[in-house]
């Protein structure tokens, strides 16, 4: 594969990729769930909870992209619907519950692994970014309570351009917004559809941040962040 190291423009996705998101995550929901007696209440133990919420939120932000429904359903209907998974009906306790996560959940602190050191090593060399499809007001308490915002040039967020990757748009924005040029660009991210293939659309390079090798991507992948230093 070609050489990627005068490739000067460096954008990150944020959760999943730097931002430990299912850890984060698992923390805010086990608290939750044992808050709110929904062993209880759902029958059930909380490793199965977890995985049906992860399920449930895959799905719903997927929905979100194609911009089938918009960001107040998404974030009212999630616990709703893992409630109703386990037959379970209670919308106003949901809103409850999803106030709580809201409130909590951009405060998690955990980093992928290797992530500050990866960056310590790139930033002298690179201009390094971000692109993050989430929603402006939950990614700008990430970024500064985790310490990263000092690192990035242009913190894109989707949200505050009513565009999402994989739109070729929120690329041509990201270029002009760093003053790059598209031959100069890498995308690394952790979603094939969202980063890797919006990415190659737009001309881009795209290093795929794969979570374990059960994938059937051929293009270049890395498992930890620090594999970059191999790259740059």
């Amino acid at each position: 594969m070609a050489e990627l190291k005068h490739k000067k423009q460096l954008f990150f996705d944020f959760d999943d990729t730097l931002w430990d998101f299912q850890k984060n995550s698992a923390h805010i929901l086990e608290e939750l769930f044992y808050e709110y007696q929904l062993a209880d209440k759902l029958k059930t133990d909380y490793t199965n909870f977890e995985k049906t919420y992860q399920t449930i939120n895959r799905e719903l932000w997927k929905k979100y992209y194609k911009k089938e429904i918009d960001k107040h359903h998404l974030r009212n209907h999630r616990f709703d619907k893992v409630f109703k998974a386990f037959g379970y009906t209670n919308y106003e306790e949901n809103l409850e519950v999803t106030n709580h996560y809201l409130r909590r959940g951009p405060k998690g602190i955990h980093l992928k692994e290797g992530c500050i050191e990866t960056l310590d090593y790139l930033k002298p060399n690179y201009q390094l970014h971000i692109i993050t499809n989430g929603f402006k007001e939950s990614q700008d308490i990430k970024i500064e309570v985790c310490g990263l915002k000092s690192y990035f040039s242009q913190i894109i967020i989707s949200e505050e351009h009513d565009l999402v990757k994989p739109e070729e748009r929120i690329f041509r924005l990201a270029e002009n917004f760093a003053g790059a040029k598209t031959e100069d660009c890498v995308m690394i991210g952790d979603s094939l559809e969202s980063d890797i293939e919006g990415a190659l659309n737009a001309g881009w390079e795209a290093i795929y941040m794969a979570g374990n090798k059960d994938h059937n991507y051929g293009g270049r992948t890395i498992y930890k962040l620090e594999e970059l230093k191999n790259l740059f």
